[in-house]
C-alpha cells in the first residue's frame, strides 16, 4: 500500500472527470445527450483495452461470468450517464456536481433495502443530513408551477442519474463476488456504447469539427480517468480515498467560473458543505465498522 500515491491517482481521476464533464457541457448545445454518451463510451474503449493489455488482464477483461449482470449494470449505468449529460446542458456545472452527491446517500438506503445491510441510527442520520443538503442546493430550482422551466428538468435529470448510479453501485457490489474488476470496467464501456446507439433515431446530428473533437476528447479523457480511478485502489483503501471524491466540487467551481462564467449560488455552496460533511461522516462510520467497498468503487465512474 502507498496511500499518497493512491490519493494522487484519485485526485487526478476526479480532475480529469471534471474536464470531461466540462467538454460534454460545452458540446451539449450542439448534440443530444445520447450522442455524447456514445462518444464518451466508445472512445474510452481503446484506452481501456490498451490498459488491460499492459496489465496482462485481457483474458479476464473479456471473460464475463454472468453476461446478464453486465447487461443490467450497463443499462442502469448508461441511463445514469445520459441523464447526467442532459443535466449538464441545463444547469451550471457546480450545481450538477453537488446534486450528484445524492448518489452515495441513496446507495446506503438501497443497500439496506436490496442487500439487507443494517442501517444503524448514525448512518441513517448522516444520510438524512446529506439529503437535506441536496434539498437546500436544489430548492431554488423547484418552480413546480412552470414545468417548462429548463432548470427544473435539469434537477430532475440529476436526481434520476443519482438514483441510477446508486442502483449501479448495488449491482457492482453483487458482481464483484463473481466478476473481475477488469471485466466490469470493460463491459460497462461496451454495453454503454451499444445502449447509447438506441438513441440514434432521436435526433443525432453531425456537429462541426470543433464539437466532434470535444466529444472525442471527452471519451479519451474519460477512459484515462477511469483507469486512474481503478488504479488508485491498488495503493489505498476505499475509506482513505473516498473523501477525496469531494474535491470535484472545487474543480467544478473553478471550471464553471473560468469556462462558463458560472458563479455558484449561496444555496448551492451551503448544500455542498452539508452534503460533504454528511458524506465524510458516512465514510468515517464505515471505516469504523470495517466495511470494505473498494472493489465495488473500482468499477464505478461519477456518471454511473
Amino acid at each position: 500500500m502507498s496511500p499518497m500515491r493512491g490519493i494522487a491517482l484519485k485526485l487526478a481521476s476526479v480532475f480529469l472527470f471534471t474536464i470531461m464533464a466540462s467538454l460534454v457541457k460545452a458540446a451539449s448545445a450542439h448534440v443530444p445527450a445520447g450522442e455524447a454518451v456514445f462518444f464518451r463510451s466508445a472512445l474510452a474503449m481503446p484506452v481501456i483495452v490498451a490498459w488491460l493489455a499492459m496489465r496482462g488482464d485481457l483474458r479476464t477483461g473479456f471473460k464475463a461470468q454472468k453476461p446478464l449482470m453486465h447487461a443490467w449494470r450497463g443499462l442502469v449505468g448508461v441511463t445514469a450517464m445520459g441523464c447526467n449529460f442532459a443535466a449538464l446542458g441545463l444547469l451550471p456545472l457546480p450545481e450538477v456536481t453537488v446534486l450528484g452527491y445524492a448518489a452515495p446517500m441513496l446507495t446506503v438506503l438501497l443497500a439496506a433495502l436490496m442487500l439487507g445491510e443494517r442501517l444503524r441510527l448514525f448512518r441513517m442520520s448522516a444520510v438524512l443530513l446529506g439529503l437535506v443538503g441536496v434539498t437546500i442546493a436544489m430548492w431554488p430550482r423547484l418552480s413546480f408551477g412552470d414545468m417548462s422551466d429548463a432548470a427544473l428538468w435539469g434537477v430532475g435529470f440529476v436526481m434520476v442519474s443519482a438514483l441510477m448510479r446508486a442502483l449501479a453501485q448495488i449491482q457492482i457490489r453483487r458482481m464483484v463476488a463473481v466478476e473481475e474488476t477488469s471485466a466490469i470496467v470493460f463491459y460497462f464501456s461496451l454495453t454503454a456504447t451499444l445502449f447509447s446507439l438506441l438513441t440514434l433515431p432521436f435526433g443525432w446530428v453531425w456537429p462541426g469539427w470543433a464539437v466532434v473533437w470535444m466529444l472525442v476528447a471527452s471519451g479519451l479523457i474519460g477512459g484515462v480517468a477511469q483507469i486512474l480511478l481503478t488504479s488508485s485502489y491498488k495503493f489505498a483503501g476505499a475509506a482513505v480515498l473516498a473523501p477525496f471524491e469531494y474535491a470535484s466540487i472545487l474543480f467544478a467551481v473553478v471550471f464553471g467560473y473560468m469556462i462558463f462564467d458560472e458563479v455558484p449560488t449561496g444555496a448551492v455552496l451551503a448544500g455542498a458543505a452539508i452534503v460533504v460533511a454528511a458524506g465524510v461522516l458516512i465514510i468515517w462510520r464505515e471505516r469504523q465498522l470495517g466495511m470494505r467497498r473498494g472493489e465495488a468503487r473500482r468499477g464505478m465512474t461519477p456518471q454511473g
